[in-house]
Parts: structure tokens; C-alpha cells; sequence
């Protein structure tokens, strides 16, 4: 299941995506809109991490193409330090229950 996350700050968008990746998920960062909005027209994302900086107006935005393209969960998060134990308390576990479903 690839994930796209957005997120402000490259710094922690790396950080998020090192945590996803060493515990073996597809996932892909980014941290403008135009970036994210190009990836999800690629399609092939079933979950969207939009990171707490992203601004409401743009939240709009990414979530309505993300819905158009047929991302199955899209995950509003606000970062905490650890932040390798957040991403695994918070969004791992909706990645691996969007890919159960199928």
C-alpha cells in the first residue's frame, strides 16, 4: 500500500518517511502542494498523511484530489516527539488496515 506524505518541513517528512520505510512500507514525501497534487494524478496511493503545518485552504485541496483518486484513507497528523514511536502508533497502524480492506 504506497503512502504520500505531506508535510511543511523536508526535515520531518524525511524523518517520517525513514520510520515508514525501515519498517517496510511503500511511502513517498513531499512537502508542496503542487508535488503532492501531481503524485496523487499518478494515482497508486492508498493512504495521505497530511502533516499538521499544511494550511487549511490546502488541506481542502489535497484532500478533494485525493478523494477523486481513490486514496482510501487520508490521516491528519500533528507530529510528537519520538517521532519514529508516533508514526508508529499513529499511522502505521491505519496504513496496514486501508491494506487489509484490499
Amino acid at each position: 500500500m504506497r503512502t504520500l506524505v505531506l508535510g511543511r518541513s523536508p526535515a520531518r517528512v524525511t524523518e517520517v518517511l525513514a520510520t515508514l520505510r525501515a519498517d517496510g512500507f511503500d511511502a513517498e514525501g513531499v512537502s508542496t502542494d503542487e508535488e503532492a497534487l501531481a503524485l496523487l494524478a499518478g494515482d497508486g496511493f492508498g493512504v495521505l498523511i497530511i502533516g499538521g503545518g499544511v494550511e487549511p485552504d490546502s488541506r481542502v485541496a489535497i484532500k478533494e484530489s485525493a478523494a477523486e483518486h481513490g486514496v482510501r484513507r487520508v490521516v491528519d497528523g500533528a507530529l510528537t516527539e519520538p517521532i519514529d514511536a508516533y508514526v508508529r502508533r499513529e499511522f502505521e497502524p491505519v496504513i496496514r488496515e486501508a491494506a487489509a480492506e484490499g
